[in-house]
């Protein structure tokens, strides 16, 4: 079977409409693969209630073209799912994407062929499809994970997962809801939720610190005037340690004093964004002390705002510091176990033992309900790699490739993997994604254009590049309090087998630092990479 294609791309969210447009514009023949039925990716498939950026929206939109960011209005500081949804959709139309795109096409399997330099694809209907590239665009938080629980497919009420969230809205009027998680994509929801819910029950593994979003609506005229700015807003982002508008305090913790540090903070849990977490003192999250002192002053608001002390001192985490963990955004979130229909349940001193059909059973309890709701996060950076049967040369399995942790040459390649690079892949820069994803695919079509106009068919990172690469990624890690703690960011997820040792899955240098060394290889004419 003959190529059919130059690139096949998997994944038609951020990141794989990207990579359609610039491969297109250098005269490329591409195909895009999408489960779902429509464009958006993270947008498409978490419809949950109170779903939204933790970016500003207008450092998050592309960048690339001047008349996107003319022709499109923000209507709040941090987009909501929905609007985002129809951001992607004017993208997708504005560039006449679809024509390329293959929507309820699931890539079940890509083996790399030696002797005919391409990648055959199967989708889940059996269909075949060859390409000389493939290139995965299929993000660091694709894949849901359900928790291990006896009796989930028992219940007989209306429960879904918060990233497969059904497209009609889920009424809650007067309803007995439980949420199970208290993660990102939990906290936004119980928030929700908890406004028209007869009874509303969260069930607690592991408290997350988390700080005001203090979103608010965007004017016409006052998007008139972020326009204006644009481009000083975006090279911000290109100059900070992780591409948001927020980068930490030149300053550290333990120099100011202690009023200065007080005020510092009031300022910063004050403000819109991540300040409280990207915008804090350069060594809270090195130095356990400087962590202590930032830990106890969050601490000290959630109990200013949860009335009942035995409830804040249950939401307050014990077992990691702030910012040690990715840092969920919320508005009110605190306050909302403060109302008479909304109960804590810490399933660590009582834990759940089956979902039953009229609800769940703790170990000390019965609960009726009407609708449950896993908050249960994902398998994230490489579960949405181990969904695909992805083999590269003597057949070898990725899977097995990335055993103890994922091993990449820049993120973008891995060895015995010729002619497949991954967009937002493990050891990349991530921080505000989609300024990471316009560098990541720029840098990938570059490589793909670069091997066309050379009469190139082979392209596959070294061995010793993959080594000093992952050890560089290890080595940028040491130090830092987030990879002493269980979280997704440190390849922990106990709801799948395997994944319960910590690995350095993801890039902890800044993205200035990142692009620096991508672009070194580019000037360098890709000499690093064996092509041929």
């Amino acid at each position: 079977m003959q190529p059919q294609h130059d690139v096949i791309v998997i994944g038609a969210g951020i990141s794989g409409l990207y990579q359609l447009h610039t491969l297109r514009q250098r005269g490329f023949k591409v195909r895009v693969f999408e489960t779902g039925t429509g464009v958006g990716g993270t947008w498409y498939w978490n419809r949950y209630p109170g779903a939204r950026f933790d970016s500003e929206s207008y450092s998050y939109g592309y960048s690339f073209s001047k008349e996107l960011l003319d022709e499109w209005d923000w209507t709040e500081h941090f987009s909501p799912q929905p609007k985002t949804l129809e951001y992607l959709n004017f993208v997708a139309d504005k560039l006449d994407l679809r024509r390329d795109i293959q929507f309820n096409a699931r890539v079940a399997a890509a083996h790399w062929r030696e002797e005919t330099r391409d990648w055959h694809v199967t989708l889940d209907d059996g269909s075949e499809h060859v390409a000389r590239f493939l290139v995965t665009a299929i993000g660091p938080l694709s894949t849901p994970t359900w928790p291990k629980i006896e009796g989930i497919d028992s219940f007989g009420g209306v429960s879904c997962h918060t990233a497969r969230y059904p497209k009609e809205p889920i009424d809650f009027t007067g309803k007995k809801v439980a949420v199970i998680g208290t993660g990102a994509t939990g906290i936004q929801t119980i928030q929700e939720v908890a406004k028209t819910a007869g009874t509303l029950t969260v069930f607690q593994r592991t408290p997350n610190w988390a700080a005001p979003l203090h979103n608010a609506t965007i004017s016409k005229a006052e998007m008139a005037e972020i326009r204006t700015q644009y481009p000083d807003i975006l090279k911000r982002c290109q100059e900070t340690f992780s591409c948001f508008l927020h980068t930490p305090d030149s300053r550290a913790a333990l120099e100011v004093t202690p009023a200065e540090r007080e005020a510092h903070w009031e300022k910063l849990y004050g403000s819109k964004g991540f300040g409280m977490w990207q915008g804090n003192f350069r060594d809270i999250l090195v130095d356990r002390k400087a962590n202590a002192l930032v830990s106890e002053f969050v601490a000290r608001k959630i109990r200013e705002r949860v009335k009942d002390p035995a409830t804040a001192e249950k939401l307050i985490p014990k077992n990691h510091g702030f910012g040690t963990r990715r840092v969920p955004l919320e508005t009110r979130y605190f306050e909302v176990y403060n109302q008479p229909n909304v109960r804590l349940v810490d399933i660590k001193e009582t834990p759940i033992e089956r979902i039953t059909p009229n609800g769940l059973q703790t170990s000390a309890e019965s609960f009726d309900f009407d609708i449950i709701i896993y908050a249960t996060g994902f398998d994230a950076i490489t579960g949405s790699f181990d969904k695909i049967d992805l083999r590269g040369t003597d057949g070898r399995t990725l899977k097995d490739t990335w055993t103890g942790g994922p091993k990449t040459w820049l993120g973008v390649q891995v060895e015995g993997f010729p002619n497949m690079f991954m967009v937002m892949g493990p050891h990349t820069a991530l921080g505000n994604i989609p300024r990471s994803i316009e560098y990541n695919v720029e840098w990938v079509t570059d490589v793909i254009a670069h091997m066309r106009d050379r009469g190139l068919t082979r392209a596959e990172c070294r061995p010793e590049g993959v080594k000093e690469w992952t050890d560089h990624v290890v080595a940028l890690g040491e130090g830092l309090l987030s990879n002493e703690v269980d979280s997704w960011m440190t390849g922990i997820n106990r709801n799948v087998d395997g994944k319960t040792v910590r690995t350095v899955a993801r890039y902890s240098g800044s993205a200035p630092a990142y692009r620096a060394r991508c672009d070194a290889v580019a000037t360098g004419g890709y000499r690093e990479m064996a092509l041929s």
